[in-house]
This record gives C-alpha cells, structure tokens and sequence, in this order.
C-alpha cells in the first residue's frame, strides 16, 4: 500500500508544479479560443495533468535500487489474457482472482484518458483508439527498455495485453463522454467569443496573478542561471556565496521586460493574458504606459532593489496594490489610479474609433 500512496502523492506533486507552470499560458489560451477562464473547465485541465502524471508514477515507479535490481521477463502473447480470465473464471472466482483484476484496472486505467480527449480536447473516438494506443505503447516501451537505458534490463513486465486493454480503456471513456452536454466538451460557440466582454475584478485579478507568477518565474529563472554560471563558468565562489548578482539581476531583469512590454504594447502580461487594455481620456498614451507600469508588477521588482532601510517598500507597495484592485472599480487598481484610465477589453473600439451615434431627424410637418 505504502508504493500506491507514494506514486499518488508523487503524481500530485508533478501535477501541481506542472499547473502552475503552465497556468499563464492556459489563461491566455482560454482568453483567445472562449473568450473566458471558467472554474469547471479549469478544473478539467487540473485533473488531467494530475492524471497523465499519476499514468506514469503508477506504471514507473517506485525506481528500483540498481544494486537490488531484478530483471523480469516479457509477454508478447496476445491472448495470455484471455487464458488468464479463463482460468480465474474456471476457479470460481473470476472477479478477485489476480488476472480479472489486473484486467480490469488496465481498463479503467485509461477510462479517463479518452474522456479528456473528448472532453478537453474535442476529438472523437479515433482520436482516442489512437492516443490510447500511442500513450500505451511508449510506457510498455519504456518498461521494456529499463527506462531507455536507464537500468540494463526491464524491471517491471512488458506486457503485450496491457497494450491492447489500455486501448479499450480509451475507446471506453471515449464512448462513456458522450454522455457530457455539448457545451461543458466545448462543443458549442460561445456567443461574443470575439467581442468584447464586460471588464470585472475577477478578471482583473486573474490578470495581476498571470503578472506575479510569470514575473516571479522569470525572476527564479535569472536569479539560478545566474548562481549557475558564477559557480561553472566564471568560478566565482565569492559571487555564488553573497548571492548579490543573483538577487539584482532576478528583480532587474522581469522589472525591464515589464517596462519593455507595457511600452511596447500599452498592456503587461497579464493584460495580454485576460485582454485587457489600460485607456484614459485625459492623458495621452505614450504617458499612460509608463505610469501603466509604475502601478504593476514591474514596479515590485524596482522597489526591491532598495537597499536598507528602505527594503520594506516593495512589500508595502504590493499590499496597496492588492487592496486597491479589491477596492477600486472594476479593479482598475493602482494603474487605473496613477494614469487615470480605465481597464477596458483590448477588443473593445476606443472612443474616438467608435462611430457618432446619428439622432433621429425631426418630423416633417406638411402645411
């Protein structure tokens, strides 16, 4: 029992880091193709990357100790399971004995699989015989190879008939989605998908966390290919220990992308995410962009660089921040404060764009 629950917590581990990975461009993906982020379908897309990581901690692991490493055989005869079933049924107990059940979780284990193809991904039972199939054959492979090389021999069976009832297990949930309405697969157009939608809080926070976590990424990402090359190229153990270069280049360089991005396009990358634009009757663009970025994220990172005693800024900054997207209407936040301009859908026509509204010309009265 301890390895099941193992590769469980494994599989949700992987699966947590992979949605968060992944998280802004699933936000601006869903933004384009449906014109929203919606918690069901959000949901969908966690439970699969949970489920494809759970497919290989569940047929790969636990690793085996290459000192206690047992190689074990292979069976590439189709009907071994079928002989098996038999067997089982004539002993009386087909539906406990080792082989039925065997049979029967490699069935139910890609059950899932071809749901989330019909489901998440629109495609129909081809698609799913074919995914099945494919996802199937590159872990008995896998299995077959010790890992690609890994171990010098297989040290879990590869096996012929899991193959095929892994496949029927895809066609199955495939067949069983169908049950699912139309419009929670995706399969109906959602009306005003390319117009513009009205501009909320939620919306506007979803935006502000795409900012954080992609900047927060971007900065790990410079601060440890930093401390990476001090310690293997320049051999600057004096560098690696401080940590100073790592610290100002991981806030210096998400702070300058942001300004170059917000400057460039007038939007950060959450705006570009949730579709949303910064626009003010009062003053001119080329100065509502930079005050754009004095209100956002890009900001955090500059106040970070402060040295002491003025090092709580940037904190102080984020919690106004917060607070004035969850205050300020439609969450137009510290941006919408600083530069007197408004969230509006990037969608949406600016005003001097907009056609004149014509009135109607007065009667005309005859003598």
């Amino acid at each position: 029992m301890g390895n099941e629950v193992f590769s469980g917590a494994l599989a949700i581990g992987f699966g947590v880091v992979l949605a968060v990975a992944a998280f802004v461009p699933f936000v601006a993906i869903s933004y384009r193709r449906r014109g929203r982020l919606t918690v069901g379908r959000s949901l969908l897309w966690a439970a699969a990357l949970v489920y494809f990581c759970a497919i290989w901690t569940y047929t790969l692991f636990p690793l085996p100790d290459p000192d206690d490493l047992i190689c074990v055989g292979k069976n590439t005869d189709v009907w071994q399971a079928v002989r098996d079933v038999q067997g089982a049924r004539d002993r009386g107990h087909p539906f406990t004995d080792p082989a039925g059940l065997q049979l029967a979780l490699n069935v139910l284990l890609f059950i899932p699989l071809g749901a989330f193809v019909r489901i998440l991904g629109g495609r129909g039972l081809p698609t799913a015989l074919v995914t099945g199939a494919a996802v199937s054959v590159f872990i008995e492979t896998t299995q077959l190879t010790g890992m690609w090389g890994v171990y010098e021999c297989a040290y879990r069976l590869f096996d012929v008939d899991d193959m095929v009832t892994n496949t029927a297990g895809a066609v199955l949930g495939s067949v069983l989605s169908l049950a699912v309405p139309r419009r929670l697969r995706g399969l109906e157009k959602l009306p005003g998908r390319d117009l513009a939608q009205p501009v909320t809080k939620t919306r506007r926070l979803i935006g502000v966390g795409c900012d954080v976590l992609a900047a927060a990424m971007l900065s790990a990402l410079v601060a440890v290919g930093t401390q990476v090359w001090l310690e293997y190229v320049s051999d600057d153990r004096a560098a690696v220990l401080s940590g100073g270069l790592a610290s100002v280049l991981g806030a210096a360089v998400p702070a300058g992308v942001w300004f170059l991005v917000i400057v460039a396009t007038g939007r950060s990358v959450g705006d570009l995410c949730v579709e949303l634009v910064y626009r003010s009757e009062r003053l001119p663009g080329a100065l509502v962009r930079p005050l754009r970025f004095a209100g956002g994220v890009g900001m955090y990172f500059v106040l970070t660089l402060l040295p002491d005693p003025y090092d709580a800024a940037s904190m102080v900054f984020a919690a106004v921040a917060i607070v004035a997207v969850l205050f300020s209407r439609r969450g137009r936040g510290l941006p919408g404060w600083l530069a007197s301009a408004e969230p509006v859908d990037s969608r949406e026509a600016p005003a001097a764009e907009r056609e004149p509204e014509v009135s109607a010309p007065p009667d005309q009265r005859t003598g």
